[in-house]
């Protein structure tokens, strides 16, 4: 695990490298103070609703164990969890840890956090491939350049995205109890459960994809479908990688995708509104809810004394 971490930040070290070493620091700096407020406005919009939809993905979660949590509950969960775990990379396991330090407090027993988590994984990948499918099969051609394979192989990758979303949801239907692929077991959702992870997933990642249409709208007119597209073939590679947060992923994409256009100062935009704040706000909530939990346990042990 560690030396995959490391090599996670080797090589979004090295895409950063490549990405920025063109650029002097007065031109980075340069960049994002001559941002527009209204372009900034509109990408930290898209990033709340995000993060509000990201919540989503814990409430289904949590109805998926069968346990029943007032909404603020998962939503400060979801929040702290994966406001943290975006910039930590291996969100699975760093979110998770978080998700563990407010659940089990809530009454959650391990295996009730473990299944939120694989839960919360599934809506990511089911998101991704049906957002992925359509938006491979609707502009083929630019997914083709950018994974440089040939335009018939994208075409069976799009369609195998969305066949692969039409067997989970068959699967949810039909299937009842576990589902045991070899040595894997799922336990499937019922149909409804599927169909919302299947509608929040995508719907978050064309929020972010939002996010980052805006920013890069400040500098150059791109459309929409392609920022979808470049996102989440990016994010593809983020999840092989689970390097931070797909710093310098990202970044490489969008560079070649526009090597004409001045979009570092943007790239920097979409980072700080979607990554770094929501970081120091989860962060912050974070370490007050510990404060405030720990000063609740002193007071509950000093009252049994």
């Amino acid at each position: 695990m560690r030396g995959m971490v490391v090599a996670g930040l080797l090589l979004a070290g090295w895409l950063l490298y490549r990405t920025l070493g063109r650029y002097s620091f007065d031109e980075l700096v340069q960049s994002v103070t001559s941002f527009p407020l209204a372009r900034l406005g509109s990408a930290g919009l898209f990033a709340a609703a995000s993060y509000v939809c990201l919540t989503g993905f814990d409430a289904l979660a949590v109805r998926y164990v069968g346990k029943r949590l007032a909404y603020p509950r998962v939503a400060l969960a979801s929040f702290v969890s994966l406001s943290l775990g975006h910039s930590i990379g291996f969100a699975g396991l760093s979110s998770g840890a978080i998700r563990y330090r407010f659940y089990s407090r809530w009454g959650l027993s391990v295996g009730d956090v473990s299944k939120i988590i694989l839960f919360s994984g599934m809506t990511v990948g089911v998101g991704l491939a049906t957002l992925g499918g359509v938006s491979i099969l609707l502009r083929p051609a630019l997914a083709a350049e950018l994974i440089g394979i040939p335009q018939s192989l994208v075409l069976a990758l799009g369609i195998g995205s969305l066949a692969a979303t039409a067997l989970y949801l068959i699967a949810a239907t039909f299937v009842t109890g576990r589902l045991r692929i070899r040595k894997w077991t799922l336990e499937m959702p019922d149909p409804r459960l599927a169909l919302a992870q299947v509608a929040v997933g995508s719907l978050n990642f064309a929020l972010v994809a939002a996010c980052l249409h805006q920013a890069l709208g400040a500098v150059t007119e791109i459309p929409y479908l392609t920022a979808i597209t470049a996102f989440v073939l990016a994010n593809m590679g983020v999840l092989v990688t689970h390097v931070p947060g797909g710093l310098g992923i990202i970044e490489a994409v969008i560079v070649y995708l526009l090597p004409q256009v001045n979009v570092i100062g943007a790239l920097l935009v979409f980072r700080f509104v979607y990554f770094l704040a929501p970081l120091v706000i989860g962060g912050t909530v974070f370490a007050v809810t510990e404060l405030v939990w720990r000063s609740k346990a002193s007071k509950d042990l000093s009252a049994e004394r």
